[in-house]
């Protein structure tokens, strides 16, 4: 049966002319259906007949067509090569000055940052300082507090070596409890606030803030914040504290001054009274000599009286009767001995009177050197050891 098959082929363009497309052009292949064709042979990889010449110029035109083809590709490639070459550059040039302007911004917000950091660093070492010296304030005031503790146990024992009937429960007693106790809250707040302050050092330390910078920037100021309020804090509790105990201590003096006064003039009164007593001992030791003495002189008259009445007693006979003088001498007997019973008998008062005011004396004696007693050791001790009480600096931890 035959065929005729179409054939689509290129003209090949001159090199002066831009590479474009061609029209095709159609050929009428001629089959050789001879006796010697070559028909059908060629699919096999076998041929043992000529080529006809319009296959040679297919060949031909194959080939053209195919040199062309590459060429139009590589032209196509190198023209897309440097298009893209071109283009990868620009993006490569572009993406780099927007990674510098990043790197660049980035930078400066470093900088920014390190350099916010550095300040808050600064002020927070500044901070530091200041509570650092607040702290050492604190353990100033906390030491000097030892002494007004030790001076108000030191009163408080030295009373109790008061004698009966002074070792009483006075208001100055009750002052010195009281100094003493507010010592000891006030050194529980000196402690409590060494302890805050402690930690608020601890937490401002430089050290911490260089792990993240928003967040430390926050905390490094919040921290900064805090320790300014605790410094605040603490000047208020020094202050306070250090009036509390001033005040205290003039109340204790005031308290032991008025003390003092009391005692001075009971004692200067117990003198009076021992003054007195003493005299009245002296006048009833010549009173109790003067009954003795007395009663002694009428033991004479007695005697007498009591002799005539014996000796008329013998009288004979008649002449022993109760006349007149009989009647006086038993009246005369009767007389002294009255007296006798009233003289041993205002003796035996004025003895007692005499052993009271001995025992008023001894009793009086005894309440004086009592309250010199207690004046010594009110003025003496207690006193004189207050004068060494702190200072307002020292109880502020100035000193």
């Amino acid at each position: 049966m035959a065929q005729t098959d179409v054939l689509l082929t290129k003209q090949p363009a001159p090199q002066t002319v831009p590479a474009c497309e061609l029209a095709p052009k159609l050929y009428d292949v001629a089959r050789n259906t001879g006796a010697y064709t070559s028909s059908g042979l060629a699919t096999v990889g076998f041929r043992t007949a000529k080529y006809l010449v319009d296959e040679w110029f297919q060949n031909c035109y194959s080939h053209y067509y195919q040199a062309f083809a590459d060429r139009d590709q590589s032209e196509r490639q190198r023209h897309e090569s440097l298009q893209l070459a071109a283009e990868t550059q620009a993006l490569a040039q572009r993406t780099q000055e927007d990674s510098t302007r990043k790197m660049g911004e980035r930078l400066q917000d470093m900088h920014c940052w390190k350099s916010e950091l550095q300040h808050k660093v600064d002020e927070l070492v500044a901070e530091t300082d200041q509570l650092l010296a607040q702290k050492q304030r604190l353990e100033s005031s906390l030491d000097a507090t030892a002494v007004p503790f030790s001076i108000a146990t030191d009163n408080l024992q030295c009373r109790e070596r008061r004698q009966h009937p002074d070792l009483v429960r006075d208001y100055v007693e009750m002052e010195l409890l009281k100094e003493a106790e507010l010592i000891r809250n006030i050194q529980e707040l000196l402690k409590r606030t060494i302890m805050q302050a402690t930690n608020q050092i601890r937490a401002s330390t430089p050290e911490t803030w260089v792990k993240f910078t928003q967040e430390n920037l926050c905390r490094a100021e919040r921290e900064r914040l805090a320790s300014v309020n605790l410094r605040g804090l603490i000047d208020c509790i020094l202050r306070d504290i250090a009036e509390d105990l001033r005040l205290q201590c003039d109340a204790v003096n005031l308290a032991f001054g008025r003390r003092c006064e009391e005692l001075e003039d009971t004692r200067l009164k117990l003198e009076q009274h021992l003054h007195k007593t003493l005299r009245e001992i002296t006048d009833q030791e010549h009173n109790v000599a003067a009954l003795k003495q007395a009663i002694r002189d009428k033991e004479v008259p007695l005697k007498v009286a009591q002799t005539r009445l014996y000796q008329r007693s013998h009288r004979p006979n008649v002449e022993l009767c109760r006349d007149n003088a009989q009647f006086r001498l038993v009246s005369e007997v009767e007389e002294l001995n009255m007296s006798l019973m009233m003289l041993k008998e205002k003796l035996l008062e004025a003895g007692q009177s005499l052993r009271n005011l001995e025992d008023t004396r001894m009793s009086l004696e005894k309440d004086i050197a009592i309250k010199t007693n207690s004046l010594f050791i009110d003025r003496q001790k207690c006193m004189t050891h207050r004068a060494r009480y702190p200072t307002i600096l020292q109880l502020v931890g100035y000193q």
